[in-house]
């Protein structure tokens, strides 16, 4: 009897990644033309929308960039995280945790000029994200809890800490009842980098920590203990090397990187602490990771083409009419298409017979 196998192909270009990242667009165009044929939309007009569109205008543009800043983020701490084998799916609720402390501090020193609110701001929302990715941390470390349950849990505490923030203790009193803070200074705001857009500097945030992704990545030998203490940890024990600071550092430095881009939205074009701080940037940062081969050049690509299909989906809502829930669906198809294709590409079936090895 024979049986269907998948091997791992004896060599690969170098250009395999590049070819993964084509192929899975130019699959993700095609689904969508057929998602958009369903809604009676022109897919070609529907294509035009979501990838052309958004970079005819400054204003467009400014979007993309908007919204790449935060996926930057979530995804370059993330995939600190994967490359180890530590899961963190809770980048949602520490981005929520690091919006909630950056707007205590905007809060309580409203009305201030201090060029030191900002900053502190940005330090407290990265500490905050830190430390709730930190619970998990201690429960895996310590008694074994798996972190993909513990962080996906924590992220719907950080939800309903947040309801009860913005409707109670941190609610605008002049709000007309609104599940909102008071609006922040402007010593409390991200200055614009782009006029007439809403881009601003956190992008500089996201940018930053990617050249020390970048860094980290192909010159310091931590990421190697950290990989060797993710994947291997027998081995980490016998080489000194720790497996249960390999999941610290990997959570820590994820939930820090989530809590800056909840700052970056409070501080950057919410202006203040609302209900909705986030769109799914926690869980769309996953698909970043993914999409950027966990290296970070690949991820800053990726957020890019992800922020993009974000604002892609909302002008393809207003010139073609198509349901906003588009934008999700195309960034499931992007992921499915990156992973078959990189699956096809790296890897090779072949028949084999039962007991034959």
């Amino acid at each position: 009897m024979r049986r269907l196998v998948l091997e791992p192909r004896e060599t690969n270009s170098i250009l395999v990644p590049f070819q993964v990242a084509v192929l899975a667009l130019l699959l993700t165009a095609l689904c969508g033309a057929i998602l958009f044929a369903i809604y009676d939309v022109n897919p070609l007009k529907g294509l035009h929308a979501v990838f052309v569109e958004p970079l005819q205008s400054t204003y467009g543009i400014g979007e993309v960039l908007l919204k790449m800043a935060p996926l930057l983020l979530i995804a370059q701490g993330l995939a600190i995280g994967f490359r180890a084998q530590v899961w963190n799916i809770g980048a949602e609720g520490q981005l929520i945790l690091g919006a909630i402390a950056a707007s205590v501090l905007a809060i309580q020193f409203d009305g201030t000029s201090s060029p030191l609110l900002l900053p502190a701001m940005v330090l407290a929302g990265m500490v905050a994200g830190m430390a709730w990715a930190g619970i998990a941390a201690f429960l895996r470390t310590q008694f074994n809890a798996n972190e993909i349950l513990v962080t996906f849990m924590l992220t719907s505490v950080a939800l309903q800490l947040l309801y009860y923030l913005v409707t109670g203790p941190l609610k605008d009193p002049m709000g007309f009842n609104f599940p909102q803070s008071i609006s922040f200074g402007s010593s409390a705001k991200f200055d614009i980098i782009i006029e007439t857009t809403r881009a601003n500097a956190s992008l500089y945030i996201g940018l930053f920590v990617t050249a020390l992704a970048t860094i980290f990545v192909r010159f310091s030998f931590a990421n190697y203990k950290l990989s060797v203490g993710g994947l291997a940890p027998g081995a980490a024990f016998y080489a000194g090397f720790s497996s249960k600071r390999a999941i610290w550092v990997a959570l820590l430095v994820s939930g820090g990187a989530a809590g800056l881009a909840g700052v970056g939205e409070v501080a950057g074009p919410l202006g203040q602490l609302q209900r909705n701080i986030s769109p799914g940037y926690g869980y769309a940062g996953i698909i970043v990771a993914v999409l950027g081969g966990l290296h970070p050049i690949g991820i800053l690509f990726a957020a890019a083409i992800m922020a993009l299909v974000y604002v892609g989906g909302d002008f393809a809502l207003l010139s073609v009419g198509v349901p906003d829930a588009v934008t999700e669906i195309l960034q499931g198809i992007l992921l499915i298409s990156y992973l078959a294709c990189s699956l096809l590409l790296t890897m090779r079936m072949r028949w084999v017979r039962e007991g034959v090895v």
